[in-house]
C-alpha cells in the first residue's frame, strides 16, 4: 500500500548548526535533536550522555516508602514472601529483579505466574485460588498487575495475607485496599512512563537505601530492566532512557547465565541494541507464555547454573519456533479470508474469526494485518463451545476502546487502550459484532486516516554519506517507543545495478555514496513492482555485521518515483 510521506517540519537552522558543531555530529542528527525540542547544548548533553547518577530518589514514587516498610518487616520477621507476576517479558523480568534482590537479603521468597489460557491476566479469581493452594505467604507482592484487583486483594486480606502492589497499568474507579500501591499512574506523577520492571528496580533501590546491603550491585539488574522496558513498549524517555542505555551496556557483560544463554541462542552479540531486545530476546521469552506457562522463562532469568540455562534457552527457542509456525498458519488463514471478503472501498475495519485459532498468537497476527492493510483489525479465536477471545490493533488516530464501547452489547467483555485491546464474545454474536464494529469504525475515521503515513525525520544526501554517520546515529540510541529510530530520506537516487531478489520477496540493492557504494535491503520489496528510477527513498540507517566486519546499510522503508 502506497504511503503518504510526511516531510519533516522546518527547524531553526542556527540551532541545528550550533549542535552539529558542539557535538561533532552530522546535520541529520542535530535536526533530530532539535525536532525533539532538545535544542540547547545543555539538553543535548543530558540526552546524548545519560548517566546513572541522574536517576532521581526512588522515594519520589507514590507509596514506595510504605512498600519498603512492609518488605523490611517481612525480612525482619522471616515471613514467607510471594511474588505474583504476569506471563509477559515485563512480568517475568520484574519478578527476577525482585527475587534476586530479596534473596540477597536472605528472604524466604517464592514466585507465582498465572496460566494465560486457563486463568487469564493478573490477580484473577482462578489464579489467586491456585496460588493459595500452593503457597501460604505472609506478604504477597503483586507485580505488573493488581491496580484494579480490588475484590481479589480484599479476599487475600480476609485470608490474613498482606498485599503490596507494584504496577504501571491504568487505575480504575476504585483502588485496592492494600499495604502499598506503588503505581505512578495513580498519582499522575512524572514517572508514569515506567514499566513494572522499572518500578521493581526503584523499589529495590529504595530498599537498599533504607537497609544497605554491602556488596550488592544493583546496576547488575539493569539488563533485566532494559529488556522489559523495550519489550513492554513504554516510552524510552526520561529515566527510562537512562535505565535502557545502561541496561543494554550491562547486557553485553551480563552475569546472569540465563540471559547469556538466551543471547547466544538468539545470535545477539555485543554491542547490544534495542532491536536485539525487542525482536530477538523478547519474542523468545513471550513465546512460552503465549503457548502455555511462562515458568520456563522465569526460571531462565533466575537460574545461576549455566548448564540449566542452556537447557532452558533451548526450550524457549523451541517454543518460539512453535509459536512462529502457529502464527504463520493463522496469518495465512486470515489473509485468505481477507482476500475473498474484505473490500477496502466498502469496509473500514477488518474483523476475522475462526475456531481453534490459538489465542496466544492473535495479538501478533492482528498487528501484522493492521500494518499490511492499514485498517483497525480484530482477530478472534473460538473454542469448541463457541466461547471467543480476540485481540485488536489500531491505526493512528483511531481509538479501539471507543469503537468497542459502541459495540458493547455484542461483547461479554472488552478492555485495553487506543492502540491495542482484547475482547471476549460468543460465536453466536460474532456476525453482529463484525457489522457493528465496522459501522463504528466508519463513523470514527476520516478518509485521510485510512491512508498510511510515513513520518520523515531528515533528508540525507547520499553523496555526503560517510561511515561516521553510523556512529553519530548511535548516540541517539536506545531507540524505542517515543524515541524511534530516525526515518531518513534521499531524493533522486538510482541503484548502481539491478535489484537482486532474496527469498522470493526481499530485495538487495546498492547505491552510490560519495566515492563508495552502500548496501541496502528492502524487505518485501519484491512483492509489488518498483517504479522506474530515479527514486526518492525512505530508510533507516543500520549497522550490518557479517563475518566479523561491520558496515553501514540502508533498510529501505519505501520507494517512490522522484517528483
Amino acid at each position: 500500500m502506497q504511503q503518504r510521506w510526511i516531510l519533516p517540519p522546518v527547524v531553526d537552522t542556527g540551532a541545528v548548526k550550533a549542535l552539529s558543531l558542539e557535538f561533532g555530529v552530522p546535520q541529520f542528527v542535530a535536526e533530530f535533536l532539535v525536532r525533539k525540542e532538545i535544542a540547547t547544548p545543555e539538553l543535548a548533553a543530558l540526552f546524548l550522555q545519560p548517566r546513572l547518577r541522574s536517576l532521581s530518589d526512588p522515594n519520589l514514587l507514590p507509596q514506595i516508602s510504605a512498600a519498603v516498610v512492609r518488605i523490611e518487616a517481612a525480612l525482619r520477621n522471616n515471613e514467607s514472601i510471594l511474588l505474583f507476576g504476569d506471563y509477559d517479558v515485563d512480568g517475568v523480568a520484574s519478578l527476577a529483579v525482585l527475587y534476586r534482590t530479596l534473596i540477597a537479603y536472605g528472604a524466604r521468597v517464592n514466585c507465582f505466574l498465572p496460566m494465560r489460557a486457563e486463568e487469564g491476566y493478573g490477580l484473577s479469581e482462578a489464579g489467586v485460588a491456585r496460588c493459595l493452594s500452593e503457597y501460604q505467604p505472609g506478604l504477597l507482592i503483586a507485580v505488573d498487575c493488581g491496580t484494579t484487583s480490588t475484590a481479589e486483594i480484599a479476599r487475600l486480606g480476609a485470608a490474613g495475607i498482606d498485599v503490596v502492589v507494584l504496577d504501571h497499568h491504568e487505575p480504575g474507579a476504585e483502588l485496592p485496599n492494600c499495604c502499598a500501591l506503588v503505581n505512578p499512574k495513580v498519582a499522575g506523577g512524572t514517572f508514569s512512563y515506567l514499566c513494572s520492571a522499572g518500578i521493581a528496580f526503584k523499589t529495590a533501590h529504595a530498599l537498599l537505601k533504607s537497609s544497605p546491603l554491602p556488596g550488592f550491585q544493583l546496576k547488575e539488574l539493569l539488563d533485566l530492566v532494559a529488556l522489559a522496558t523495550l519489550c513492554d513498549l513504554v516510552p524510552v524517555v526520561g529515566e527510562n532512557r537512562i535505565l535502557v542505555r545502561h541496561g543494554l551496556q550491562q547486557m553485553a557483560v551480563t552475569r546472569w547465565p540465563g540471559l547469556a544463554a538466551l543471547m547466544a541462542i538468539s545470535g545477539v552479540k555485543p554491542p547490544v541494541c534495542g532491536a536485539d531486545a525487542g525482536f530477538r530476546l523478547g519474542p523468545r521469552i513471550n513465546a512460552v507464555g503465549r503457548l502455555g506457562t511462562a515458568w520456563d522463562a522465569l526460571q531462565l532469568l533466575l537460574t545461576n547454573n549455566p548448564s540449566e540455562a542452556t537447557t532452558l534457552a533451548a526450550k524457549l527457542e523451541s517454543s518460539n519456533r512453535e509459536r512462529q509456525a502457529i502464527e504463520r498458519t493463522v496469518s495465512r488463514e486470515v489473509e485468505d479470508w481477507i482476500a475473498t471478503h474484505f473490500d477496502p472501498a466498502r469496509h473500514t475495519a477488518i474483523v476475522v474469526g475462526a475456531r481453534e485459532w490459538h489465542t496466544g498468537v492473535l495479538g501478533i497476527v492482528a498487528s501484522r494485518v493492521m500494518r499490511r492493510h492499514h485498517r483497525p483489525s480484530l482477530i478472534i479465536g473460538f473454542d469448541e463451545s463457541g466461547a471467543g477471545r480476540g485481540s485488536g490493533r489500531s491505526i493512528e488516530g483511531f481509538s479501539l476502546v471507543d469503537a468497542l464501547g459502541r459495540c458493547a452489547g455484542c461483547l461479554e467483555q472488552f478492555g485495553g487502550h487506543e492502540m491495542a485491546a482484547g475482547v471476549t464474545l460468543h460465536e453466536s454474536r460474532f456476525a453482529e459484532f463484525r457489522t457493528a464494529f465496522d459501522d463504528a469504525a466508519r463513523r470514527l475515521t476520516t478518509p485521510e486516516m485510512l491512508v498510511p503515513r510515513l513520518h520523515l525525520d531528515a533528508e540525507l544526501d547520499l553523496n555526503d554519506f560517510t561511515d561516521a554517520f553510523l556512529d553519530a546515529q548511535s548516540a541517539l540510541e536506545p531507540f524505542g517507543n517515543s524515541n524511534t529510530q530516525p526515518v531518513l530520506f534521499a531524493r533522486n537516487v538510482r541503484p548502481v545495478s539491478a535489484p537482486r531478489v532474496v527469498k522470493e520477496k526481499h530485495l538487495r540493492l546498492q547505491f552510490s555514496a560519495g566515492r563508495n557504494r552502500i548496501d541496502s535491503i528492502f524487505f518485501n520489496g519484491a512483492v509489488d513492482p518498483l517504479p522506474n528510477p530515479p527514486w526518492d527513498i525512505a530508510f533507516h540507517l543500520e549497522r550490518n555485521a557479517y563475518n566479523g566486519r561491520v558496515s553501514p546499510q540502508l533498510q529501505i522503508l519505501d520507494v517512490r518515483a522522484t517528483r
